[in-house]
């Protein structure tokens, strides 16, 4: 199981981690938590679904939010946000459209999720394929692209594999 993988790794780090999520509603961060010792790694985790929420809670400034609410950007800006207000070693972000149909002219299955440490940050791209229209599929697919991404070698190089 990849969330067990994540906590692993976080906790032979001594390392933690926090969320903040869109398209995922609480997904990813309710997946480390339901791993027995996660709280040793999980600081903690905002759900700001709306375009309000990422304003109000995580400063997403207007020139963020000029890319559109589903962007590289916003990811971006979540995942930097998050870090800093859970003072947290680590922090994922989501923010996508899950559908049925599209939002604002953004494609159901259309996800950016962003990544951010002290020496990294980023987001990456992912668009569900149409024929995979389901809103529990699409958000389920971007929990476990998003976990993923704390294993991908090199993204977060402070992270060292257990031995």
């Amino acid at each position: 199981m990849i969330a067990q993988q994540v906590v692993d790794l976080l906790r032979f780090n001594r390392a933690t981690i926090c969320t903040a999520e869109s398209i995922t509603g609480g997904e990813i961060a309710s997946t480390l938590v339901a791993i027995p010792g996660a709280s040793e790694v999980f600081s903690g985790g905002v759900v700001t679904y709306t375009v309000h929420s990422k304003i109000k809670v995580l400063g997403i400034s207007d020139i963020e939010l000029g890319h559109g609410v589903v962007s590289k950007e916003v990811a971006l800006g979540m995942a930097v946000r998050a870090r800093e207000l859970f003072a947290s070693d680590f922090a994922l972000s989501s923010t996508g459209v899950a559908g049925p149909g599209p939002d604002q002219g953004v494609p159901a299955g259309t996800i950016w999720l962003g990544f951010a440490s002290k020496s990294a940050s980023g987001a990456v791209f992912m668009q569900i394929p149409p024929s995979i229209s389901d809103r529990n599929a699409i958000r389920a697919a971007a929990v476990e692209a998003s976990l993923s991404l704390v294993l991908k070698a090199g993204l977060f190089a402070e992270l060292h594999p257990q031995t």
